[in-house]
C-alpha cells in the first residue's frame, strides 16, 4: 500500500525497530523484497539508483515499483537514492517514487545546504526529502570502492565522519526530514571488520529529533545493527549483499539452467529465492 516514508519510518521507530531499504535494480528483485514484507508483515522500502533513474527504462522501473508497491498489503515506499540532479530528482517523483534523498555530503558544507533547499523548491512540499552530512566511502553501485580507500581497518578516514555539532543547524536551515549519517559505515564491501562509531552516533541522536539514516549496512554484523533503532536510526539501506547474493546464485545456476533448453524461468526463480531470503533475514534483524 502506498505511505509516506516519513510516516513508514516514523512508525517503526515508534515500535523500537527500523525499516530496511533495498536497492532495486531491477523488478524481479522488488517482487522478492516486497513478497518478504508481505511475508513479515512489516513495510519496507524500495530505493532506485541515481544512474538507473537517469535513463528512460529507469523511469519506467520507478513507474512499475509505484504499481508494485500501491498493490503490497503492507505499506511500502519508493525513493530515488543519493541524487545530485534536480532534473532527475523531478522526473523520479513524475514517475512515481515519493521521496528523494538530495545528497550533497561530497560538496562544502554550505554548497550541501544549498541543493537540499533547492530540492525542496523544485519537488514541492509534498515530497519526503532525506539529505547526508558527512562523507561515506565508496561507490553505492559497486562493491569494491571501500577496499580502495585505505585508512583504518574499515576503510573509513576520520574526517569522513558527521560532525554532531553541525547537525542542528543543517536540520534547521535544509527541512530535511530523515538525516544519513557517517559513523564508519561505508558502501561497498567493508575493509576488516566494519567498526561503527556508537558514540558518534548517540551524540547526532540528542541533537535532532528527526530520524537518521544508516546506509552502507551490507556486511555490519546482526548484533550490531539491532543497536541503531535505539539511537534514532529509523532506515537502514542494503545494496552490496543483496546484490553479490544474487549473482553468485545465478553464476551457480547458470550452466545447469543453459543445460536445461535455456531455462530462464526456472534461473529467475533462483533470483527470486536468493534476494527475498536475504530480504527476510534484514526484516528480522530491524523488526520487532
Amino acid at each position: 500500500m502506498r505511505t509516506r516514508l516519513d510516516h513508514l519510518v516514523t512508525a517503526a521507530l515508534q515500535q523500537g525497530s527500523a525499516v530496511p531499504a533495498f536497492t532495486c535494480y531491477d523488478f524481479t528483485t522488488a517482487l522478492a523484497v516486497v513478497g518478504a514484507a508481505e511475508d513479515a508483515g512489516h513495510g519496507v522500502i524500495l530505493l532506485v539508483a541515481p544512474k538507473t533513474a537517469g535513463t528512460s527504462n529507469g523511469l519506467r522501473l520507478i513507474a512499475a515499483l509505484r504499481g508494485l508497491a500501491d498493490a503490497a498489503s503492507v505499506p511500502v515506499a519508493v525513493q530515488l537514492d543519493h541524487a545530485t540532479d534536480l532534473k532527475v530528482m523531478a522526473d523520479a517523483i513524475a514517475a512515481g517514487a515519493d521521496s528523494v534523498l538530495a545528497d550533497g555530503s561530497s560538496l562544502p558544507y554550505e554548497d550541501n545546504i544549498a541543493l537540499v533547499r533547492e530540492a525542496r523548491a523544485v519537488l514541492g512540499a509534498g515530497v519526503v526529502l532525506e539529505a547526508e552530512l558527512g562523507g561515506l566511502a565508496g561507490d553505492e553501485d559497486r562493491a569494491f570502492g571501500s577496499e580502495e580507500t585505505g585508512g583504518d581497518p574499515a576503510g573509513v578516514a576520520v574526517a569522513g565522519l558527521t560532525d554532531s555539532a553541525q547537525v542542528e543547524d543543517f536540520v534547521a536551515r535544509t527541512g530535511a526530514q530523515l538525516l544519513a549519517v557517517a559513523v564508519g559505515n561505508v558502501h561497498g564491501k567493508y575493509k576488516g571488520e566494519p567498526q561503527l562509531r556508537w558514540d558518534v552516533l548517540q551524540d547526532i541522536a540528542v541533537r535532532t529529533h528527526i530520524p537518521l539514516v544508516l546506509h552502507g549496512a551490507s556486511g555490519i554484523p546482526a548484533g550490531e545493527l539491532v543497536k541503531a533503532a535505539a539511537m534514532n536510526v529509523g532506515k537502514v539501506n542494503f545494496n552490496t549483499e543483496l546484490r553479490t547474493g544474487v549473482l553468485s546464485t545465478l553464476q551457480e545456476q547458470l550452466t545447469a539452467h543453459r543445460a536445461d533448453g535455456e531455462n530462464l524461468q526456472g534461473l529467475l526463480g533462483h533470483w527470486n529465492t536468493s534476494a527475498r531470503e536475504f530480504a527476510t533475514s534484514a526484516l528480522g534483524m530491524l523488526t520487532r
